[in-house]
């Protein structure tokens, strides 16, 4: 957005908060109609809001009541929602709480990952606040449904661990949601290994078991069902398809990913 501005030669302020009366004054001096925003991650002071004649607009990544918070991409995908969407609200003083003036809608693939989902998004989203400031004057504010509402917080990097006691679907779901960061991740041999593409399939065996290694991955058994990791990446490596990555690691059947695992090999 920073080089979008100065290649159009537009004035570009980028103040640490909004709190400071300077700043907002120099928002204040453009006198704007509308003011927008994308991804900004802090609540805006109610001083800030009230500058524009028109309000304040966040474009928000999902559809809301569903999903207020710092990480609706990653929540989305980890509940096995089906759809997920945009959201243009005029904001208030409460997080992602103001009334929404449009919304559109997309469906969640079943290999969709945030960062493609994050893509997807910001492409509609782009689309969606051109087409709410052209129709500002003639959109209806609703309020949104409290009752309904669900929150989604920030990631936290404990929650990139994987539990093998859990469901295949469930894993795999955690999986795409933790890429690209931070990365779902197990261990081998008590190091690090990062999971970055997997798929469910059948099986089953004791939860961390490996039940098959060879070309077509790394099949991993769970509580349900079994996870087939594709790609995977070893602390200090790179990413590698499994069957790369089988090449320079002798990993057999009854070896353990996780915490107590039976070592590659033994």
């Amino acid at each position: 957005m920073g080089q979008a501005a100065r290649a159009h030669a537009l004035p570009l302020h980028k103040p640490q908060t909004l709190r400071d009366r300077e700043a907002r004054a120099r928002i204040e001096a453009e006198h704007p109609d509308a003011m927008v925003v994308a991804a900004y991650g802090l609540l805006l002071p109610v001083e800030a809001l009230a500058i524009a004649r028109l309000g304040c607009l966040n474009i928000h990544a999902s559809l809301l009541p569903r999903w207020r918070g710092a990480a609706p991409i990653q929540r989305a995908i980890l509940a096995g929602d089906s759809r997920t969407g945009i959201t243009i609200m005029r904001m208030d003083a409460g997080l992602d709480t103001g009334p929404m003036l449009l919304q559109r809608d997309i469906p969640i693939g079943e290999r969709d990952t945030t960062g493609t989902l994050t893509e997807a998004l910001a492409e509609l989203g782009a689309r969606c606040i051109v087409e709410a400031l052209a129709a500002l004057d003639d959109l209806q504010p609703k309020a949104q449904d409290a009752a309904a509402a669900t929150h989604a917080p920030k990631v936290a990097k404990r929650e990139a661990a994987i539990d093998w006691s859990r469901a295949s679907g469930e894993i795999d779901r955690q999986v795409r949601a933790f890429d690209p960061a931070p990365g779902a991740e197990t261990l081998l041999d008590g190091q690090a290994l990062k999971v970055w593409r997997a798929r469910a399939v059948p099986g089953h065996g004791l939860p961390g078991q490996v039940i098959a290694a060879g070309a077509d991955g790394i099949v991993v058994a769970c509580a349900g069902g079994a996870l087939c990791l594709e790609v995977v990446q070893r602390a200090g490596g790179k990413r590698l398809a499994a069957s790369d990555f089988l090449r320079g690691v002798k990993l057999q059947p009854g070896h353990f990913l996780g915490a107590g695992g039976v070592p590659a090999g033994a």
